[in-house]
């Protein structure tokens, strides 16, 4: 059997796919006797001969092309993950433009954007505040990090956190008439649970931004549905129960398909992916108390 070594392999797929143990020697960067011995220590420890000598240079049997398919194939994972691990260590540089909703372009992301920077201070983040669900190509944004049920089929990413949702008023208030939501937030989970089971009668005024739905809260307008992070967090705010189930969406943090792989756009969606999900108790509201 042969040693599983790829260090030896790679000089047999060398002087496969160059045909000739010189050619080898120049693409690898060394000389021909290391290749001779490379290739002779490959063909003793597999316990037959790789290649068939002829005057026209090393040609491989048709019986054993199989081998050669194998190694590049092995070549192709190598080479795979030496990009991966450089694309690691290399400092992100450039211009990567985020989108997101208004409360997470002021409470979430503004920390995780500086902590980025300061490793990579040659990047460039661009913070596109906006509670509408953005054509990506149109605005030009190469990621977006939005609360939804499920992602839409022209973006590819991931679901890094949970977002909680409760039912808060101004605290120490009795009020028991509602907020509701308006605008591109009317099309969420939230905003479809407040049209179908909210009597609208008891609706005193709406808003297109959970910001401002807090804001109104807290002057004692109304009982408002928000992201339990931003309630919780809000000791003018007090949470009440029972007025509404539980209700959570995933936190996506995606990009389209044809940016997924560019480098500073792909480590930078790991990056905010690996941010979101350390403080995916705080944005779930199951760490934060009222």
């Amino acid at each position: 059997m042969p040693r599983d070594n790829w260090d030896d392999l790679r000089f047999i797929l060398a002087v496969a796919e160059e045909g000739s143990v010189s050619a080898a020697a120049r693409r690898l960067g060394v000389n021909h006797a290391t290749v001779l011995r490379r290739v002779a220590a490959y063909e003793d420890a597999a316990g037959f001969e790789i290649f068939d000598k002829t005057p026209r240079g090393y040609v491989v049997p048709g019986a054993r092309t199989r081998i050669i398919d194998a190694a590049r194939e092995v070549d192709r994972a190598v080479q795979a993950v030496g990009r991966m691990l450089q694309g690691t260590r290399a400092p992100l540089v450039g211009e990567v433009r985020v989108t997101s909703t208004d409360s997470f372009c002021q409470y979430v992301l503004p920390p995780m954007i500086a902590r980025l920077r300061r490793a990579s201070p040659e990047l460039r983040i661009e913070l596109l505040c906006s509670n509408s669900h953005l054509d990506l190509a149109r605005t030009h944004a190469d990621i977006t990090v939005r609360p939804a049920v499920k992602l839409p089929d022209d973006l590819v990413g991931e679901a890094a956190a949970i977002l909680g949702f409760g039912v808060f008023r101004a605290r120490g208030s009795a009020v028991e008439s509602w907020l509701g939501i308006s605008g591109p937030l009317s099309r969420s989970r939230v905003g479809q649970w407040i049209a179908a089971e909210v009597d609208p009668a008891r609706i005193v005024a709406a808003a297109d931004s959970f910001l401002v739905l807090r804001e109104l809260a807290a002057e004692g307008q109304g009982m408002a549905i928000l992201p339990a992070y931003l309630g919780l967090e809000d000791a003018r705010l007090e949470r009440v129960t029972g007025e509404m189930p539980d209700i959570e969406v995933d936190i996506w943090v995606a990009s389209h398909p044809d940016l997924a792989d560019v480098p500073r756009i792909a480590q930078t969606r790991r990056a905010l992916t690996e941010a979101l999900a350390a403080v995916a108790d705080r944005l779930s509201g199951r760490s934060a108390v009222a």
